[in-house]
């Protein structure tokens, strides 16, 4: 039985002033105007493809931090000309913008950084080099050895190298501390954004969270964007509103990170009658859980708050598991979703062990699904989720 959201709700349209989510979903033409202006005053343009890249080293080169994973499905027929049609989704539709040269943030690059998380990335980097600038992070992959730490903090220092030498400067240590305080303050703001699903009832969406997502860090008017959209969250709150209803299943999603266009599987868990309160992968919590140091060596803090993110490239990678309790405690969790993109091997495989922990240790109902961009699967997903839904009653 299909569950509804006919209890007391307003639609987000008629939410008190939903500026700033309007300001998001489009925020992309922003995103590139300023990328072409910072690039024609002479600043840097970097490109990035993963959260292990310190947008922090980048700032302080005095250029402009880019996400550029890529989330259409429109350029992975294109990809699949040059790559393996079974590959994960993320890969092929990152390649397919190099070779349609229809990604604007990624054709103003000037350096692309290619971190190692997994092997499909680091081979589709190979193939990418051949036309652009590129710096590889090895990053390893044993969160509990120091001398792993070291290995990383090595490649940290590399590319501040890297960065110098592209951009001809020093970055000092001062440059390197105003970077970090300045990504901080962005990451309590993404944070406190994240923060909202802890309300019960819901004051927010976890459709509506997911839209403030952007790829240019640094950005001044998404940091103020995100302050109006801080501030309409509050609005609601005192005017009592609910973006769903009080007995609306609360969903711990976790696993592979979504995008602008990829939110498929949030939309379905809120048109089934659940709610996403907290996303734990990259895409959402995951990024600014932890803040940079600000004290000490400026370098090592930097390489230090990067090295912990508990992706599923790490082994073994007991801090997801650990992150998923708090999160799961914190939001007042009803379920947990694991989404895996198919192909993409270490969280599919690494799913195994967090249904484990979920069904034994938080005692959740738990569901992976694994899909890709497309909408094929949209009614077989619903039916599921709506199973799902139904056992948290």
């Amino acid at each position: 039985m299909a569950m509804s959201n006919t209890a007391v709700q307003t639609p987000a349209s008629q939410s008190p002033d939903n500026a700033a989510l309007d300001y998001f979903k489009s925020a992309i033409s922003d995103e590139i105007r300023y990328v072409s202006e910072q690039k024609a005053a002479g600043r840097g343009i970097v490109g990035f493809y993963c959260e292990f890249t310190p947008r922090d080293l980048i700032l302080a080169a005095d250029a402009v931090p880019i996400c550029l994973c890529g989330t259409s499905q429109n350029t992975i027929s294109h990809a699949e000309t040059v790559l393996p049609a079974n590959l994960c989704p993320m890969i092929k539709s990152s390649f397919g913008y190099a070779l349609t040269g229809g990604c604007p943030l990624l054709n103003d690059s000037d350096l692309l950084v290619a971190e190692t998380t997994c092997d499909g990335k680091k081979k589709m980097y190979e193939v990418l080099s051949r036309d652009k600038n590129m710096h590889v992070l090895e990053l390893t992959q044993k969160q509990d050895e120091e001398r792993a730490f070291q290995h990383w903090l090595t490649e940290v220092e590399e590319l501040k190298e890297k960065l110098e030498q592209t951009f001809q400067l020093k970055i000092t240590e001062q440059k390197l501390r105003d970077a970090i305080k300045a990504m901080n303050e962005e990451r309590r703001l993404i944070l406190a954004i994240q923060e909202l699903g802890k309300h019960k009832p819901a004051i927010v969406s976890g459709y509506e969270v997911a839209q403030t997502r952007y790829r240019v860090a640094g950005f001044q008017q998404h940091l103020e964007q995100m302050k109006h959209f801080l501030a309409m969250a509050q609005e609601r709150v005192e005017q009592g509103y609910q973006a769903a209803p009080t007995h609306a299943p609360r969903i711990l999603l976790t696993g592979c990170p979504t995008g602008h266009g990829t939110e498929k599987l949030i939309e379905i868990i809120e048109e089934c009658g659940g709610v996403v309160v907290v996303q734990e992968a990259c895409s959402g919590i995951k990024g600014v859980y932890e803040e940079v140091s600000e004290q000490g060596d400026p370098l090592e803090a930097i390489a230090r708050k990067h090295f912990n993110i508990p992706c599923s490239c790490m082994t073994p990678n007991k801090k997801r598991e650990d992150m998923l309790q708090t999160l799961a405690r914190d939001y007042q969790a009803d379920a947990v979703i694991d989404l895996v993109w198919q192909a993409c091997h270490t969280y599919n495989v690494e799913s195994v062990l967090i249904h484990d922990f979920v069904r034994n240790e938080l005692g959740l109902p738990y569901m992976k699904v694994e899909t890709d961009y497309s909408s094929s699967d949209r009614e077989q997903l619903k039916v599921r989720v709506q199973t799902l839904l139904e056992l948290t009653q």
